[in-house]
Formats: structure tokens, sequence, C-alpha cells
């Protein structure tokens, strides 16, 4: 950790949800790791992030880049979360792993396909054991709107985890990247936010609105 700021591997950086998160981390001063098959295509997903963002940016492969970082993100498809868990599985313990993953089952990704543990992140906290801390976040972010600095992210995070100072640590990582945030209880609670994602999917193909998200709304307490 250098200058009070935590060391960032996101695991799966080369894809659309990764590289977003990574840009904007960078762009406000955290160091990433882009974390890939192969640590070619990581360091290639890093000098392009790099180039827009100016920030400090490395590419390795997963396994290397989550025993580098403090702080490991994943982002993977469903599909490949089960095999990311056991690649890095001895890398994130003592570690806070984000987990962004969303159960989406293609071709039917506008309905919700929760899996048997519950959600995804309950899972993975299920299988690293209780020395990783699994914090849920993100997954109702629209990929695009991340990856344009210029855009007005309006879409709330909902941060879900079994710890409430990694749950704070997370919060502290969205509004960086300019998101607000909310703790929104056990990783159990993962289950809704997980959820959400194929309803704002098929909100997105058949309403009137494109990125259509989430925001809380209420009257402040005295």
């Amino acid at each position: 950790m250098s200058d009070g700021k935590p060391l960032i591997a996101v695991i799966g950086g080369t894809g659309d949800l990764g590289s977003g998160l990574a840009l904007r981390w960078a762009k406000a001063g955290y160091r990433i790791i882009i974390g890939s098959r192969s640590k070619e295509n990581g360091e290639k997903a890093a000098t392009d992030i790099a180039a827009i963002s100016g920030g400090a940016i490395t590419g390795a492969e997963n396994g290397s880049a989550a025993a580098a970082a403090d702080i490991v993100v994943l982002t993977v498809p469903f599909s490949n979360h089960q095999l990311m868990l056991e690649t890095i599985k001895g890398s994130v313990q003592g570690k806070i792993l984000v987990d962004v993953t969303v159960p989406l089952v293609p071709p039917k990704v506008m309905r919700v396909q929760m899996p048997e543990a519950g959600s995804v992140a309950k899972a993975a906290q299920d299988f690293l054991g209780e020395d990783v801390h699994v914090v849920s976040a993100f997954q109702n972010i629209a990929a695009d709107l991340l990856k344009d600095l210029s855009a007005k992210i309006e879409c709330e995070v909902l941060v879900c985890g079994n710890k409430r100072d990694a749950r704070t640590q997370v919060i502290a990582l969205s509004e960086a990247a300019g998101m607000k945030a909310w703790h929104a209880g056990a990783i159990d609670n993962s289950a809704a936010a997980e959820a959400l994602t194929s309803l704002l999917i098929f909100i997105n193909k058949n309403g009137p609105v494109s990125h259509a998200g989430i925001r809380i709304t209420g009257d402040p307490k005295p």
C-alpha cells in the first residue's frame, strides 16, 4: 500500500466492466494491476488504459496479479467464476475480494437465475473461507458509462459484505470512481443486487430509457 491507497488487482480486467473500473480508479490515483489469463494480454490492456488515464497500471497473469494486490476485484463472466476462484484462492487470503460477477446465463439474460448458494458472492465467500472478506458491488453499473470519463453515473451502488470495514473500503472506491454507494448488509443480501441486473437489462431493452439503474431515496435522518 502506497500513499494510503491500496494496490488494486482487477481480475478479468481486459473486459469492458473490469477495464472501466480500472480506468476510473487509475484516474483517481490508485495503482492498478490488470489481471488476464496471459501476462501479455494484461500488459496490453494496461498500456491502453494508462494512455487514457495517465495512471500507474501494469499487467500480469491473474494469479500473480491477485498475489501482488492489497484489494482484488473479480470481474469475470459467471461461467468462469468458480474456475477463477480456484485460481486465486491462495492469493486472496486475508484480503478484500470485491466480487462484481452476476449470474447471467445466456441466452436468457433478462431472466433472474440465481445459483444454488443463493448468490454468486455468497458462493464465493463460502468457497474462499472466512479469512477472505468478500464484498459484492458494481453489478448494476453500465460498462460503457464507466469507460467514459466524462459520463456522470447516476446509478448507485449496493455494497454487501459480512465485515463493515471491508464494505467501507469498497464504498470509498465507489466514490473515487464517481459513484454514490450504500452499505447494504451482509453478503447474503447480494442476491438482491445480482438479481436486479436482469431486471435492468430487460428495462433497457424494452423500455423508453437506456442505462437504467437504481437510486436510493428517502428523507435525511435528524
